[in-house]
């Protein structure tokens, strides 16, 4: 039996990508609690698939699933013209979340590593933020229409290993910026959140003993859920933030605070799930390796340094906690 659509959202059709699996599985639920019709994308259709079966039922036609490749635009254009068909018009909230990770230090990145993150964390979500606003004009009826792209909190702090996911995850920054200014003369908004230390599917494979020590280093005493940063999602979709555009909301603690004024992170690395991954996260290693600067009045003899030896420096692959 269908329910009746209630809610900040209510009838309103929500574009989600990267809606297999972790944050946008649980942006997919909340818009869907808040009487959305949700559009579930993804690479991975038998993750989407799940994801939507999972929904609560709005008013007819009801949600449906969506394969996509963010980062090939044939596939971007398909999709949209695909929802548009489904829904009898084009999403009028849209959530980016899918991504991907190629973790790897910095020396040892090749170009292939860096361009596949870059081509779906960011060429990925103009693809899709464009072809829905295209849509979105083309319809006639822009007004109070909602663009939230997911960034990341590595953007702001950076990420031994993740300089191809941090560059990524900045330009989402500045594509916010630069697209609020020109959409919103349609009565478009458009605005980021960038998670921070959260705990996904991903995480269940770290030690209990490592999640222990890094939400004692949390002032609210626990790591975050999909569901905090998919509770942010929703006020950015609704109304409720009609007069907020351009912005980054930080889904975050103080911890990050902390990270930023010097403390190294180590990369615990990654598991993917198509384009609709969640970013590998990593954690914080307090103090560990941090040297201080030499002051300037001190000087120290002149010595010959061999070249660094790279072997031992790759990134494992496990999973992790920065989004």
């Amino acid at each position: 039996m269908l329910g009746r659509s209630v809610g900040r959202l209510a009838g309103v059709v929500a574009l989600v990508t990267g809606g297999a699996s972790g944050i946008g599985r649980a942006v997919s639920g909340r818009l869907a609690r808040e009487g959305a019709r949700v559009a579930v994308a993804d690479r991975d259709m038998s993750g989407a698939a799940a994801t939507a079966k999972g929904l609560p039922r709005n008013c007819p036609p009801d949600h449906g699933t969506f394969q996509v490749d963010v980062a090939d635009p044939k596939s971007v254009a398909g999709m949209v013209r695909g929802v548009q068909e489904h829904f009898g018009g084009p999403p009028r909230v849209l959530v980016s979340c899918a991504g991907i990770t190629r973790d790897r230090m910095f020396l040892e990145m090749g170009e292939r590593e860096f361009r596949e993150v870059l081509g779906v964390n960011l060429e990925g979500t103009f693809l899709v933020t464009q072809e829905v606003t295209k849509a979105l004009v083309t319809s006639g009826d822009p007004e109070g229409a909602s663009l939230v792209l997911v960034g990341s909190v590595v953007a702001k702090v950076g990420n031994l290993g993740q300089t191809n996911y941090a560059a990524s995850k900045g330009g989402v920054e500045g594509l916010t910026r630069s697209v609020a200014k020109e959409v919103a003369r349609f009565g478009i908004r458009c605005n980021s959140v960038l998670p921070g230390f959260i705990v996904t599917p991903m995480t269940d494979k770290v030690p209990p003993k490592v999640l222990d020590k890094f939400a004692g280093m949390v002032p609210l005493g626990r790591l975050g859920d999909p569901e905090d940063v998919a509770d942010v999602v929703a006020f950015l979709a609704s109304g409720d933030s009609g007069y907020v555009t351009g912005a980054t909301l930080e889904v975050t603690d103080l911890t990050t605070k902390r990270i930023s004024k010097g403390y190294p992170t180590a990369l615990l690395g990654t598991t993917e799930s198509g384009s609709g991954t969640t970013p590998a996260p990593s954690v914080c290693q307090g103090g560990q390796g941090l040297t201080r600067p030499r002051s300037p009045t001190r000087q120290t003899p002149h010595r010959e340094r061999a070249p660094p030896k790279l072997e031992g420096k790759r990134a494992k692959a496990s999973p992790p906690f920065f989004l």
